[in-house]
């Protein structure tokens, strides 16, 4: 299965606390329209500055998050072993 990293950047002070209230939604978002994913985070990219908030989806399911959610980004993701 090929999975997809959907990725949505945050750039302010507060940038990490809005990621991760951002992942909140993103996972509510996916239990209502019953979207399976693998994986869902929020990672600090520079302190204070940048941050992200993440979901991993099967590649089937990439047009549908991506049309309602619109991230600003995407990369493959390969699950750590």
């Amino acid at each position: 299965m090929q999975l997809l990293k959907l990725i949505w950047d945050f750039r302010s002070p507060t940038a990490l606390e809005t990621a991760k209230h951002y992942e909140i939604h993103l996972k509510e978002f996916m239990t209502i329209d019953k979207i399976p994913y693998v994986k869902s985070g929020y990672e600090v990219i520079i302190p204070d500055e940048h941050a992200i908030a993440f979901i991993v989806v099967a590649k089937e399911h990439m047009i549908q998050v991506r049309d309602a959610l619109k991230p600003q980004r995407g990369e493959y993701y390969k699950e750590e072993a």
